[in-house]
């Protein structure tokens, strides 16, 4: 097949193009470079199967040209800067909304059928059911996750009017190798700067959950492979979740940074939108035989470790 990759050439875009050629298939990576990066698509630059495309989503007439002759769409450019919305308050509407409006309206022009979608966890808002489930709602706590939803919407909507077929993946924070934004990168750059202190939004009691790139792709893979109804939602997540605490303490341990201080800015979130508490339901996706191979500790592991070798990102953003 050849599939349409946006933000192909970001952390898990990237991945997903890897997986793809690696079984045969051709891909077309859509990418700005906004948080992309030359060292995640310069392996497979000669592969006479991967095509680079430089444009905006945003850019209708590119992206339309680009798209031509795909058979699935791979939706996963968006603004990757949860609390951007804070100070920017479009940047989730553009970049998140509009943009998968973009998308869905040349696919819809190409007649392209299949598109699977980058949602997150922050759709849930802040929950009260742990762990939380496809079939909660709750009102929105941040624009970034008010972006998400309404681009979900926007998928069911043209699946029912036109005939697609959507899959939504709603994530936790992955992590793993070509990490390049979060809290990990976040702690990394801060301890670079101060080994001896590391300052931590919140009271670090948060819980979050993550999982590890390479696992969250296979999801998605076989999720595309065996879901069958029109709109298909999943849950992407870890049995297991950390504090921000034992984050901290994992990391610089690994980085045998001792005695280090943990300076607090205070309250139960890191930011407005923050939800204290992040732990998804995975049965779904569970069903269809998948497991999480890595643990939360090895996954964060894996990213401190990639960090290090590629130190250079750290002083990129």
């Amino acid at each position: 097949m050849r599939y349409f990759i946006t933000g192909g050439a970001g952390f898990i875009g990237s991945h997903i193009a890897d997986r793809l050629l690696a079984q045969g298939d051709q891909v077309v990576v859509y990418d700005n470079f906004s948080t992309g990066q030359e060292l995640f698509v310069a392996h497979q630059l000669q592969n006479p199967n991967y095509t680079l495309v430089r444009y905006d989503v945003l850019n209708r007439d590119a992206l339309l040209e680009a798209m031509d002759g795909c058979e699935m769409v791979f939706h996963f450019q968006a603004n990757a800067d949860v609390r951007g919305g804070i100070t920017n308050t479009s940047i989730d509407l553009q970049q998140n909304t509009t943009g998968t409006y973009q998308v869905l309206e040349c696919m819809r022009q190409l007649g392209i059928k299949k598109i699977a979608f980058a949602s997150s966890a922050t759709v849930y808002g802040e929950p009260t059911v742990f762990p939380t489930p496809e079939d909660y709602y709750s009102r929105q706590t941040s624009l970034y996750g008010a972006s998400k939803a309404a681009a979900e919407d926007l998928i069911e909507a043209f699946c029912e009017y036109y005939g697609m077929q959507g899959y939504i993946f709603r994530f936790v924070s992955f992590v793993g190798p070509r990490y390049t934004h979060g809290v990990i990168f976040d702690f990394m750059k801060k301890l670079l700067a101060t080994p001896g202190r590391l300052d931590i939004l919140g009271n670090g009691q948060q819980r979050k959950s993550y999982l590890d790139v390479i696992d969250g792709v296979s999801a998605i893979l076989l999720a595309v492979e065996k879901a069958n109804d029109q709109v298909n939602i999943f849950n992407l997540g870890n049995k297991e979740y950390l504090t921000v605490n034992e984050l901290a303490q994992i990391m610089t341990t690994h980085l045998d940074m001792k005695d280090v201080e943990f300076v607090y800015s205070g309250g139960e979130r890191g930011w407005l939108g923050d939800s204290p508490f992040v732990h998804l339901d995975i049965s779904r996706i569970r069903s269809l035989g998948w497991a999480p191979s890595f643990s939360i500790k090895e996954g964060v592991l894996r990213t401190v470790d990639f960090l290090k070798e590629n130190s250079y990102l750290l002083t990129n953003r």
